[in-house]
């Protein structure tokens, strides 16, 4: 009697298909009554034989069917990973067996990925290089709980979804597949059967650790641990530091449009580090602060609709070259923050929206699911699944590139069930509100376990309400951020500075009413990308008068954001009074520090950044009650301003701002009579080497009988420390 085939023809069919349901359950070894035997799909083959790693002989495969698929009894005593070698009239080669390795992942993977606690997704998914039962390969594996079929894809199987169909943790969701020999460089997608059947596009890995170059999409597969790391002072000087009694001045930069190479490409991570890190050393700033640096497809969206979260975007280079930089920064005293956007994603075919054919990452309902400004996508934070990946990138950036910081865009957006929308278009929450509990809940946790992990990162919210307790910790009822965009401070003084001088004084209430508000946050200052783009010109643009009254208003607000209370934070190209506005598509406008009005700029933001750090009154309680008292309030009618900054350590500061382009004879400003004495001028916005008319007070000042009387010169703000 002859014996019954080893493999039906309908799973041979399905295999031949890519519609088997259970492709580790047929391929490779299994063990049955009489020993082992072996299934193996090989296209373009017409004979395999099969070996162990050592090169034993285990016998020779039966075809089945001329497409490629094999199978027979074989002298094996064990399962163990084997090897294939296959021939046709032309070439023979040889190819390890994927489907005789065993599972990367383990049972406590499963429980802690069901928990929604699994805190190094980040060195299980997406796909990991590694050497598995002695064999160097990558293990892939990706969520798709709701896909019939998933495969990797790749010129390592000719972008063939039929060979690395991938095996199903059922517990999970979870598919995965070790396939051996695929190593660091190699392309590769996700290539989906959805639940009805129907083949997906072809999709970028979730945890891909890099990309490649737009406009094309694949992912690439990336080992991490390349980079020897030697900052280790850096990381604990500021696990140690008081953030909020810390000088913190940020330059914000779009890394595509800082500089471009002179062939008008992008400068790479090293070329950055070279022109980038010198000059924010040598402007005295605390920190670099990087629009989005993950993938994203589309330029103009400036990387806030990233298709990559864990990838830094091929424009600049290999990941390891921002490993460099990042090192390079540190090295330098320079600290790093990273714009980060779990607020929307984009609705790319090759991104996450419809992942395995369903709303997996975001909400179905299109009330909750979709963001009407943007015209992209709302992640599901109440799906755990959803908000430990968002809560692992955010550990991922410390981690493995030890970042210094992360600044979370558009946090009104996801704090809002009914952000910027009707009536009708949004879902209350439980309670008939439109407080997205889940949103909180999210980045509550998000805060708690960066800060927990990484105590030397701070956390910054782009958040543009008065949503109570953004920076208060969580275990007093707060998001648990660090510090807060004070998006208030910002519009009310561009207003009022926008003005005419002449019509100053009918807002002057206007901008003391940012004193009120001050302290109730740890706020940082904002002049951000968002002022100079869409229509909205250069800073320098929204100034009043003629040249030199532009270049002397931006001076004297910059003095007044330097002597307010708060971090600082400027955009790229405003510290030399960039005139044009801002665009993502070429460099800044460096050919106009020829202009001494413009060197001056920039000399002075350098000076206003080296007193902000000398002078602990300045920054020491930049974010408490008792740094800041004011002085003169209520002067309309002269449009100035006058407060005293203090901090323990250091001697008080004295600021005042003359907001028109008068000069002030003999200006009496009152203090306490406890502050008697000499007091330095140590910062004049209005001196000649900034390009001002170079009115001031010789030096110094003395102060008696609860007053000073100063000389205030046009359009300008002056710093005064107390020598006594």
């Amino acid at each position: 009697m002859a014996k019954r085939p080893l493999t039906e023809p309908g799973a041979i069919a399905a295999i031949l298909s890519g519609t088997h349901s259970d492709p580790f359950g047929l391929l490779g070894l299994h063990q049955t009554s009489s020993g082992y035997i072996a299934r193996a799909f090989v296209p373009g083959a017409q004979s395999v034989e099969i070996e162990t790693l050592e090169g034993k002989a285990l016998g020779a495969l039966t075809c089945r069917d001329p497409q490629g698929f094999f199978d027979g009894e074989i002298a094996a005593s064990k399962r163990q990973p084997v090897r294939l070698r296959a021939s046709n009239a032309d070439a023979k080669w040889s190819v390890m067996d994927p489907y005789s390795f065993s599972p990367v992942l383990g049972d406590m993977d499963d429980y802690l990925y069901n928990e929604g606690s699994h805190s190094r997704l980040f060195d299980r998914m997406g796909a990991q290089v590694i050497t598995h039962e002695g064999v160097e390969g990558t293990n892939f594996a990706v969520w798709a709980p709701n896909a019939r079929r998933v495969s990797v894809v790749g010129p390592f199987n000719n972008w063939d979804g039929r060979r690395h169909a991938m095996r199903l943790r059922m517990s999970t969701g979870v598919w995965e597949i070790f396939v051996p020999g695929v190593t660091a460089g190699e392309a590769y997608k996700f290539e989906l059967i959805d639940a009805n059947g129907g083949l997906l596009p072809l999709k970028a890995d979730p945890f891909a650790f890099a990309a490649e170059m737009r406009p094309d999409t694949a992912s690439i597969v990336h080992k991490h641990g390349n980079h020897d790391w030697q900052d280790k002072g850096h990381v604990d000087h500021w696990k140690g530091a008081d953030k909020r009694r810390t000088p913190v001045s940020i330059y914000e930069v779009h890394p595509g449009s800082w500089q471009r190479d002179d062939d008008g490409g992008f400068l790479s991570w090293d070329a950055m580090a070279d022109r980038l890190i010198p000059y924010c050393v040598k402007m005295g700033f605390t920190h670099i602060e990087f629009l989005p640096i993950s993938e994203h497809p589309y330029d103009p969206s400036w990387g806030y609709q990233t298709t990559g979260l864990y990838a830094p975007s091929a424009r600049f280079g290999e990941p390891d070259g921002f490993a460099r930089f990042m090192e390079g920064a540190h090295g330098a005293g320079l600290g790093v923050i990273l714009d980060w956007v779990p607020a929307h994603f984009p609705t790319d075919a090759h991104g996450l929206g419809k992942f395995d054919g369903t709303a997996l990452y975001e909400h179905a309902d299109p009330r909750q699911g979709y963001h009407p400004d943007w015209n992209t996508l709302i992640y599901n934070f109440g799906r755990r699944e959803v908000e430990n990946y968002l809560v692992n990138n955010a550990l991922f950036w410390a981690e493995k590139y030890h970042v210094d910081g992360l600044r979370v865009d558009a946090v009104a957006s996801m704090l809002y069930l009914d952000y910027s929308r009707e009536e009708g278009q949004w879902v209350p929450n439980d309670e008939g509100g439109n407080v997205n509990k889940e949103a909180v809940a999210f980045l509550m946790r998000m805060n708690e376990a960066v800060y927990g992990a990484h105590p030397n990162i701070m956390t910054i919210a782009e958040e543009s309400t008065a949503f109570p307790g953004v920076s208060q910790p969580t275990d007093a009822g707060g998001l648990g951020f660090g510090f807060k965009w004070n998006m208030g401070w910002m519009h009310d003084t561009l207003e009022y500075m926008s003005k005419d001088p002449i019509y100053r004084k009918h807002h002057h209430g206007e901008m003391m009413f940012t004193f009120h508000y001050a302290m109730s946050e740890n706020f940082v200052l904002p002049l951000s990308h968002d002022e100079v783009v869409h229509g909205k010109g250069s800073l320098l643009a929204k100034m009043p008068g003629d040249t030199w009254q532009k270049h002397a208003n931006l001076r004297a607000y910059y003095g007044f954001m330097w002597g307010y209370p708060g971090k600082k934070l400027l955009f790229m190209g405003q510290e030399f009074a960039q005139e044009e506005e801002w665009s993502e598509s070429r460099g800044l406008d460096w050919h106009l520090l020829d202009d001494p009005l413009k060197r001056g700029m920039k000399d002075l933001v350098r000076d206003l950044n080296a007193a902000y750090k000398q002078l602990p009154a300045l920054h020491g309680r930049d974010n408490e009650g008792d740094g800041v008292e004011v002085v003169v309030g209520d002067d309309a009618d002269n449009s100035v301003f006058a407060w005293l900054r203090h901090a323990p350590g250091g001697n008080p500061v004295l600021v005042v701002s003359n907001m028109t382009p008068a000069v002030r004879e003999g200006y009496r400003v009152p203090l306490p009579e406890r502050l008697s004495g000499r007091w330095a001028e140590v910062l004049n916005t209005d001196a000649t080497v900034y390009g001002g008319s170079g009115v001031g007070n010789m030096g110094g000042v003395e102060a008696s009988d609860g007053s000073i009387t100063l000389t205030l010169p046009p359009l300008s703000t002056m710093f005064f420390v107390f020598e006594g």
